[in-house]
C-alpha cells in the first residue's frame, strides 16, 4: 500500500487550523501529523517527525511565516505551501515567499461560502500532493468534489482551418507548481522585439497583479496583467488574472485577449487548457506553444489541440521541471513536437517564430 502524504499544518488560528485538516484529511492520500500556531511551535513539532509537506500562513506572531520559511530552506528543506489571505501587502509578502523557496501559494479558504471551499478542497489538497513530489535544494540565502470540467464547457474546439499562416507569430505559455520561478528564467532572457506572449501561470485572484509588477521590473519586454481587449504586441507579455478565464481572440490580424468569469475547468481559475484551446481555434499555425512545469494535467489536451491546428509546441523536461506532471501529459498525448530544459526553450521557440 502507497505511503500516506504526511503534512504539517502552522497557523495561528484555530479555525482554519481545523478547516484545513478537515479539507486535507478528506483525502485518502494524505495525513495530518499535527498543526502549530506559529513557527515556534511547528519547531518543536519538526523535531519530532519531519513531515512531507508543510502548509504554511504568512502572518504570525512571534515570528512570520516567510521568516521561518527562509530557516527551513536554508536548513533542512521541506516542501512549504503558502496559504494566505494574499490581500493588499500580504501580496507581495507572499510572493517573496515563493522567491525563497515556497513550491506553491494558495489563497486562504473562505469559511462558510460552500463553493470556494469545495474548490478549495481540490486546489489545496493537489497543491500538497505536488508538493511531496517537488524537487528542492538549499536556498543560498466536507463535501462532494464538483466534477471537473474541460474547455468544451466554454469554447467548442478548433475546426482544421483556424487561420491562414502569417508572419506574425504569437507566444502561448502555460505553468502551474514550481512555473514561477521558471517564468522568470524564461522572461529574463526575451529581447525586447520578441513575438507577443500570452501566459497563463495558477495563480490566486489579486496575486497575478504582483507577479506581472515584479517581472516587468526585471525583464527587457514590458510585463502586465492582461485585461480584456489587450492586444498582443511584440515586446510584451500579458499574465492571465487569477480566478478569471482568459482566451486568446483575433479581429482581422489583431490577436488580443477577453477576461471571462467562467467555472473550474480543468479544475482551475485560470486554465491552461482554456488559453491553449482558444489559441488553437484563432491562431492556428501562427503560434509557438510551451507548456511548462506543474502539476496534473491542466494544458495537455489544450496543447495537442494547437498542434493538430498547426502550431509548433515545447514542453520543459523532466530534469528542469520542479513537478514533470503537466508537460508529461502533454508529451503522452502527442501533444508535443519537442522536449527541452527550461534554459534551451526560448532560443527553439524564437527560432521558429
Amino acid at each position: 500500500m502507497k505511503p500516506k502524504i504526511k503534512f504539517l499544518i502552522v497557523d495561528d488560528s484555530s479555525v482554519v487550523r481545523q478547516t484545513l485538516s478537515e479539507i486535507l484529511s478528506s483525502d485518502s492520500e494524505l495525513e495530518v501529523t499535527g498543526t502549530a500556531s506559529d513557527p515556534y511551535v511547528a519547531a518543536e513539532r519538526i523535531d519530532r517527525q519531519i513531515p512531507d509537506v508543510i502548509t504554511l500562513d504568512v502572518e504570525m506572531p512571534r515570528m512570520d511565516g516567510v521568516t521561518f520559511l527562509k530557516k527551513i530552506m536554508t536548513q533542512h528543506p521541506i516542501p512549504v505551501v503558502i496559504i494566505s489571505s494574499l490581500t493588499g501587502k500580504g501580496t507581495e509578502t507572499a510572493f517573496k515567499a515563493l522567491e525563497y523557496g515556497a513550491v506553491e501559494v494558495i489563497a486562504k479558504p473562505k469559511l462558510g461560502t460552500k463553493q470556494f471551499i469545495e474548490e478549495s478542497r481540490v486546489q489545496i489538497c493537489d497543491a500538497v500532493k505536488a508538493a511531496s513530489r517537488a524537487r528542492l535544494k538549499k536556498a543560498d540565502v466536507l463535501e462532494e468534489v464538483a466534477p471537473k470540467l474541460t474547455a468544451d464547457v466554454i469554447l467548442p474546439k478548433a475546426n482544421a482551418n483556424a487561420m491562414a499562416e502569417t508572419t506574425e507569430k504569437i507566444l502561448v505559455v502555460g505553468a502551474s507548481t514550481g512555473g514561477t520561478q521558471a517564468l522568470r528564467v524564461f522572461l529574463e532572457t526575451v529581447p525586447v522585439d520578441s513575438p507577443g506572449i500570452l501566459i497563463v501561470q495558477h495563480m490566486p485572484e489579486h496575486f497575478t497583479a504582483s507577479f506581472a509588477k515584479r517581472l516587468d521590473s526585471l525583464c527587457a519586454i514590458t510585463v502586465k496583467e492582461a485585461e480584456t481587449n489587450d492586444t498582443i504586441i511584440r515586446g510584451r507579455a500579458l499574465i492571465a488574472p487569477g480566478n478569471k478565464h482568459t482566451l486568446l481572440k483575433r479581429s482581422g490580424m489583431r490577436y488580443y485577449v477577453e477576461v471571462r468569469d467562467r467555472p473550474l475547468v480543468s479544475r482551475h481559475r485560470p486554465p491552461v487548457d482554456m488559453l491553449f484551446r482558444s489559441t488553437a481555434r484563432y491562431a492556428g499555425k501562427n503560434v509557438i506553444g510551451i507548456i511548462m512545469t506543474g502539476m496534473g494535467d491542466d494544458g495537455a489536451k489544450g496543447i495537442k489541440e494547437m498542434r493538430d491546428a498547426g502550431a509548433f509546441t515545447i514542453a520543459q523536461d523532466e530534469a528542469t521541471s520542479v513537478v514533470f506532471g503537466m508537460p508529461a501529459e502533454a508529451i503522452k498525448l502527442g501533444g508535443i513536437d519537442k522536449v527541452l530544459p527550461l534554459q534551451s526553450i526560448l532560443a527553439e521557440a524564437l527560432r521558429h517564430a
